[in-house]
């Protein structure tokens, strides 16, 4: 009489594989989102590192814009510009239309990070801005 019986024996070895099925299933659920919240984030990684290689370097940031504002056009158009330690400064007190849109298309297109803008109508063909561009 006191021995225990088999059926429950079985039964509770059908119990335990159960139990160790159903952990190891959602071990594999979790693994397979850490490995893509992974990826994500070596992603993110790679992205961050360029970008910080592209703005990093001050002086070639400096030499970039330098180099646009030595154009002839925005030269004789009265740009001027102030550089500090950690940033420049451009202004204009009047530009046309055609000498700003150059200005424009120079700077937008280039990866410089710009920290503040205004730009003011003048006349027709006429305007005024400011801007300071980050390092």
């Amino acid at each position: 009489m006191n021995r225990i019986n088999p059926l429950y024996l079985g039964l509770l070895v059908l119990v335990v594989l159960a139990l160790s099925v159903f952990k190891l299933n959602s071990a594999k659920s979790e693994l397979q989102e850490a490995k893509a919240s992974y990826d994500k984030t070596a992603q993110l990684a790679v992205e961050l590192s360029e970008l910080k290689k592209l703005y990093a370097n001050q002086k070639n940031m400096q030499m970039k814009l330098k180099r646009i504002l030595a154009q002839g056009v925005l030269r004789n158009g009265g740009v001027v510009a102030s550089y500090k330690k950690s940033r420049a400064k451009i202004s204009a007190e009047s530009l046309d239309k055609k000498t700003l849109d150059f200005l424009m298309a120079k700077i937008l297109n280039a990866s410089f990070n710009i920290d503040s803008f205004e730009i003011r109508k003048l006349s027709e063909n006429k305007a005024s801005f400011k801007m300071e561009i980050k390092w």
